[in-house]
């Protein structure tokens, strides 16, 4: 039997790891990393969040360590979410000078100035209604919601964060935060903005992390329908003309075609969220021998950034990091 005559031969290209290395299209660093960080008030050590494994809500006293530890590891920046002590219908201690977000970004910056802090500007672990926003009966007023979002971004850049990142898909937020930020002498501190936000079931474990399950509903009046794909595109339009700096897609996962299509209509930088319920299937099946999470996280990032990303989101940050480091 005779043998094809075989012109084109890709596996001349995979042979063995120097020549895979040399032609890989496609790379990852942990400097792509941006690690969150649940800072909870009501605390005095760390408490693990169950649906989370690895992941805990962290007393203020353990900021400056995360922070450093972040750091060593490569990862340039962490996006700090805060569980006050206190809530109430309108989330105004979020913009109080003396708020957890606050005294994090204070405390992040005098233990790590080369790390980069980025403050999620949302009311969900504020309210008492767990809602993004001001409530008029039972739905989120967006204007009301708007001009507390100044208020909140403006106390956050008083505090000396480096970046806000508005989360809660009102509309007009990028152009209300930035005329924000702009009026009280702030116009150089960049917006990231959640432009592409779904209501996705793939949000689940961090409501238990950032105690924000809503009392009553749902947000889907207000986060995207997972069936939409032009709406993105139009979501991260809107924010591109009102002054965003980074657009994000939310979640990450099953929502590759989005970050690839928002990426295509723009030159701004693309992030990704690798949400918690990715994060805790990855971690559930590694528990059971299913999978080898080191490969399969490691993937997924890979994926990520095939997609489009020039940031992640991720709870897997400082693993994946440690991991990247010592290969």
């Amino acid at each position: 039997m005779s043998l094809p005559d075989l012109i084109h031969r890709p596996r001349r290209l995979r042979k063995n790891p120097a020549i895979r290395s040399m032609v890989r299209e496609t790379s990852i660093s942990p400097s792509d990393f941006i690690y969150p960080v649940f800072v909870d008030e009501t605390i005095t050590k760390a408490v693990p969040v169950k649906t989370m494994p690895g992941v805990s809500r962290i007393p203020l006293s353990d900021v400056g360590k995360i922070a450093k530890e972040t750091a060593s590891l490569g990862i340039p920046g962490m996006i700090l979410f805060g569980i006050p002590a206190e809530k109430n219908a309108t989330g105004s201690g979020s913009w109080d000078a003396d708020g957890i977000v606050q005294r994090a970004i204070r405390e992040a910056k005098n233990s790590s100035p080369e790390s980069y802090i980025i403050a999620d500007t949302c009311f969900c672990e504020y309210t008492d209604h767990g809602h993004c926003g001001v409530l008029d009966g039972h739905e989120v007023d967006n204007d009301a919601t708007l001009a507390n979002l100044q208020k909140q971004a403006v106390s956050y850049a008083e505090a000396g964060i480096d970046m806000v990142a508005p989360s809660g898909m009102m509309d007009g937020m990028i152009a209300a935060i930035r005329r924000g930020l702009d009026s009280a002498e702030f116009k150089d501190l960049p917006i990231m903005s959640y432009a592409v936000k779904y209501a996705s079931a793939y949000f689940g474990p961090f409501r238990d992390a950032a105690d924000s399950t809503p009392s009553f509903g749902d947000r889907a009046s207000y986060q995207m329908d997972p069936a939409n794909s032009r709406e993105a595109l139009r979501e991260a339009i809107l924010d591109i003309d009102e002054g965003a700096d980074i657009l994000m897609v939310k979640p990450g996962l099953a929502y590759m075609d989005i970050i690839r299509s928002v990426k295509d209509i723009t030159d701004l930088p693309m992030a990704v969220y690798n949400v918690s319920g990715e994060y805790a299937m990855v971690k559930a099946a590694a528990e059971k021998g299913w999978i080898d999470e080191k490969r399969v996280v490691l993937e997924t990032m890979l994926g990520f950034k095939r997609a489009g990303a020039d940031l992640i989101l991720s709870y897997h940050a400082l693993d994946a990091a440690r991991w990247l480091n010592d290969n």
